[in-house]
């Protein structure tokens, strides 16, 4: 099992929201095709065919609880993941 595919499972489990690395996150959703752009703080990450914009804000390494949650519905919606094909 590959790194982003660790924090994916991680992300869909939902028992770990709180111990979520921003890197990580950004990582993965960065290997799912999403599109990065950084404004001060904010990291906006959109993809053309999903309608939500992704906001992630860290709190030192780590990614807000909620927005693990935001990102967890997102990928279940849109059923994406690591292995799948785009």
């Amino acid at each position: 099992m590959g790194k982003h595919e660790k924090i994916q499972t991680a992300v869909l489990s939902g028992r770990s929201d709180a111990n979520i690395a921003f890197a990580d996150l950004l990582s993965l959703l960065g290997g799912l095709g999403f599109l990065l752009r950084v404004k001060g703080d904010h990291h906006v990450l959109t993809k053309e065919g999903v309608a939500e914009i992704i906001n992630l804000q860290p709190i030192g390494r780590m990614v807000k609880p909620y927005q693990v949650k935001q990102v967890r519905g997102i990928l279940t919606k849109y059923r994406l993941g690591v292995n799948d094909d785009e």
